[in-house]
């Protein structure tokens, strides 16, 4: 058999060790990623390889040549362009034969028997065999589930919590027969998104052989090189060939290093030949490439040196990692996770905070103090968008200077010269992030439309109206007072994609702007007419006349937000009597607790129903949600509220099309079916309820969480156009809302989350996979199982340790029977 190594990556989460070397090269135990991988395969019996080679590749192929110093032969393939993991196979397979083959990246540290996979396929006859591994957070990649047999049943590729339903995952390692080189078109093609689906609907043979008992860990980002290096250290021999060298009471020693009798190397320490270890220094847990100096009284821990480093007296570095022909000045001190690249040189008494950065070839002068935005480190480098946009500690986590670099990142992902909107809430602190992030923008050429004060529905609008390329919201959280969210939007005014969040993300991490010159920064201006463009597109959708005949008297709870600046003049021209609660904007008022939030409600009811309004509305300070009080001063609970809504569709236009997240009550199907509706399911999150009104011609979305959407006016969730529909669907039903209300069967809802640990989240999932094989399941988003018309969804939080149980039973007694049969299950499976 021969092998396909891919190794054209960039690297670009490893910079900036890889600036200059591609990220294959990048040494492992003082030895290239690359070079494992070939002993790896050797050691199988792989003698023969093609090494696919993009970014850099003259490195690669003037450290290996032909092979033939290792008793290999390598032959390259260099594409003109990036072909995706199956169109550069399909280009190897003039190398290939018309034999069995197995491809493998060049940048993972494992130590996976191959014989036993390469045997297993044959076993199974397979045309594919894919190479699987478990591992504790399966989210960064592609998951795999199998059959009983072996036999690969569904993909997952790099999914969400909500579609995690394993911990089994792709390790990139896959064997393949020649006839699955006929179904790779001569294109950009790729094996997990593409190629393995298609074979899968085609019922093509393929099977999964998952390497128990086996290591696997894909180097991807800075902190897992390190740990790559410590979990080496830890296993020795049974991981990696850790080079030559004579081992000296547990620790491997070069040849001609010198070694003061007064220093200390704890074991788990690897030094390259002719290092120079002074008197008094203390190392443990570190490798050390060639010719390092360390001067006398230093103290390494956990570090990953290069070749041709010196360290001065005194210096004090722990889980550093210092790129080849690094000078480190006496008494210096450098933090945890900091990363130096190559040819750098930091003077004597100086400090390098915690997870900073040093490209290639910069000079740090004595006595000074390396910070960065990140000092928050671990939090922003693992990754910078949640559920909710950008979320942090105001003014602590995002600061100012992070909000202007996320600003600079964010501009550098559009093209230069475009527009943008931005818009805040009228917290003090959203108006300071707000401006640093136009600041960011403008350095690098792109220009911004400052909305200022403006809900965030509108904002939303303006982007599409104004015709720009994006835009972003800033806010005070409305959950938690010390919170701040960055919502960024798209040209549609639509949450930003996956991928684009990962682009604005990388950019962020790499620190290499492109800035604007002088005269081509972006400028700032203010749109004369954005206001009047949402309120007329919103007027256009309305039937005013029915809303004015029916002269509602309501009751509206501003809840201190900004569309007290808006809505009221709407609900004017509509004739409508207004008793407005809280109808100024307050800051300080933004975030409301539970207990605030239901003693506001309740007393929205008591106003309603002492002042004989037809209906109270209490607004979310966002202006994109409401709660709704009936003519009796009823709260409308998030199921209950959800139910109305849909009757009201339903009743205004037969044969509606609805669409609810697969955590509704199934009274929706209950209510669609009477009035010959349609209803379409989608996935919990916001943005996925955005993407399927955008997406799908439907009448109306809903969530049991206060959301409402109509698309016909924009597909995004806005306050003031759902009470506005709330009226004029009432209107037109010419019915008290406490009428429909009475018209809902009783729903029997139960929610409750269960604690628990990120590292056990895949391998209930899969677990819970496993347990109801024999019953009906759906995997839109979590796993859904039905027991009869009563069912229960089970979703792992995508930013907590928590699982979130969602049931409905046909009673409240099968209800609660469910949640505590689910319950005990998970938490027994937790131990």
């Amino acid at each position: 058999m021969k092998a396909i190594i891919m190794a054209g990556g960039f690297g670009t989460r490893l910079r900036p060790l890889t600036c200059n070397i591609p990220k294959p090269m990048v040494p492992l135990l003082n030895q290239p990623m690359l070079e494992h991988i070939f002993n790896l395969l050797k050691k199988h019996g792989f003698t023969e390889f093609v090494v696919a080679l993009y970014f850099q590749p003259e490195v690669i192929q003037e450290y290996f040549g032909d092979g033939s110093a290792w008793g290999i032969h390598i032959s390259y393939l260099l594409p003109d362009s990036d072909l995706g993991t199956a169109g550069c196979v399909k280009q190897a397979a003039q190398f290939l034969g018309r034999d069995t083959f197995l491809v493998i990246s060049g940048d993972v540290l494992t130590n996976i028997d191959l014989s036993r996979a390469v045997a297993y396929h044959k076993e199974k006859k397979a045309q594919a065999t894919l190479v699987l591994g478990r591992v504790d957070n399966p989210l960064a990649y592609g998951i795999v589930i199998t059959r009983d047999d072996g036999r690969v049943s569904r993909f997952m590729e790099k999914p969400g919590w909500g579609e995690v339903f394993s911990d089994t995952i792709n390790t990139g390692i896959y064997i393949l027969e020649p006839e699955v080189l006929d179904r790779i078109p001569p294109e950009e093609y790729d094996f997990s998104k593409q190629l393995f689906p298609e074979m899968l609907y085609a019922k093509v043979p393929i099977y999964g052989y998952i390497a128990e008992n086996c290591y696997w860990k894909d180097v991807g980002n800075l902190t897992e090189y390190r740990q790559a290096h410590y979990d080496a250290l830890r296993a020795g021999k049974d991981l990696v060939d850790p080079g030559r060298g004579e081992w000296v009471k547990g620790n491997l020693i070069g040849a001609e290093c010198y070694i003061d009798p007064s220093a200390e190397l704890e074991q788990g320490v690897v030094l390259g030949d002719y290092c120079w270890i002074g008197p008094n220094v203390r190392i443990a847990n570190t490798v050390m490439g060639a010719s390092c100096r360390i001067g006398e009284g230093s103290k390494l821990i956990g570090c990953i040196i290069w070749d041709n480093v010196s360290i001065g007296n005194g210096a004090n570095l722990k889980e550093v990692t210092l790129a080849n022909d690094c000078r480190v000045g006496s008494r210096t001190y450098i933090g945890v996770g900091a990363v130096v690249a190559e040819h750098c040189s930091i003077g004597e008494d100086a400090t390098v905070k915690a997870e900073v950065k040093v490209w290639p070839y910069k000079i740090i002068e004595e006595g000074t103090t390396l910070s960065t935005s990140l000092i928050w480190g671990e939090r922003w480098s693992k990754h910078i968008f949640d559920a909710y946009g950008v979320s942090g500690l105001g003014n602590i986590e995002i600061t100012p200077e992070f909000a202007a670099k996320l600003g600079a990142a964010y501009g550098a992902s559009l093209s230069k010269g475009d527009f943008v909107i931005s818009s805040r809430d009228h917290h003090k602190t959203s108006r300071i992030i707000d401006r640093a992030i136009m600041t960011g923008l403008a350095s690098v050429g792109i220009n911004v439309y400052d909305l200022r004060v403006v809900p965030t529905p509108v904002a939303r609008y303006s982007v599409r109206a104004l015709k720009v390329a994006g835009g972003f919201h800033v806010r005070k959280s409305p959950y938690d007072a010390m919170i701040m969210d960055i919502k960024f939007f798209d040209a549609h005014g639509k949450e930003l994609s996956g991928a684009k969040e990962k682009g604005i993300e990388n950019l962020f991490f790499r620190e290499d702007f492109p800035r604007a010159e002088m005269e081509a920064a972006g400028e700032v201006m203010f749109p004369p007419r954005a206001l009047e463009y949402y309120q007329e597109g919103f007027m256009r959708v309305l039937d005013h006349d029915k809303i004015r005949r029916a002269k509602f008297k309501v009751v509206i709870d501003y809840a201190w937000g900004s569309a007290v600046g808006i809505f009221p003049q709407v609900l004017g021209d509509l004739h409508c009597e207004v008793i407005a609660l809280n109808s100024y904007p307050d800051g300080t008022r933004l975030t409301k607790g539970p207990e605030e939030f239901d003693q506001s409600l309740k007393r929205l009811g008591e106003i309603v129903g002492t002042l004989k309004a037809h209906l109270g509305v209490m607004m979310d300070a966002g202006a994109q949600k409401i709660y709704i009080v009936d003519d009796t001063g009823r709260i409308l609970d998030d199921d209950l509220a959800l139910a109305v809504m849909t009757l009201l569709v339903l009743k205004a236009k037969n044969g509606a099309r609805i669409g609810v997240p697969i955590s509704a009550s199934r009274i929706t199907e209950d209510l669609a079916q009477q009035y010959n509706g349609r209803v379409l399911r989608t996935k919990t999150p916001y943005t996925a309820i955005m993407e399927a009104a955008g997406r799908r011609r439907l009448d109306f979305l809903g969530e049991p969480r206060g959301g409402y959407i109509f698309p016909q006016f924009q597909p995004a969730f806005d306050s003031m156009m759902a009470t506005a529909k709330l009226l004029e669907l009432l209107a037109g039903a010419q019915e008290p809302l406490s009428r429909l209300v009475d018209q809902i069967p009783p729903i029997h809802m139960l929610r409750r989350q269960i604690a628990c640990s990120w590292e056990q989240k895949g391998a209930i999932m899969r677990r819970l996979i496993e347990a109801t094989r024999s019953e009906k399941v759906q995997l839109l988003d979590g796993v859904k199982i039905w027991h009869g018309k009563s069912w229960v969804l089970i979703m792992p939080d995508a930013d907590k340790p928590f699982f979130h149980i969602n049931v409905e039973g046909v009673n409240s007694e099968q209800s609660q029977q469910l949640l505590l049969r689910y319950t005990q299950m998970i938490q027994e499976w937790q131990g």
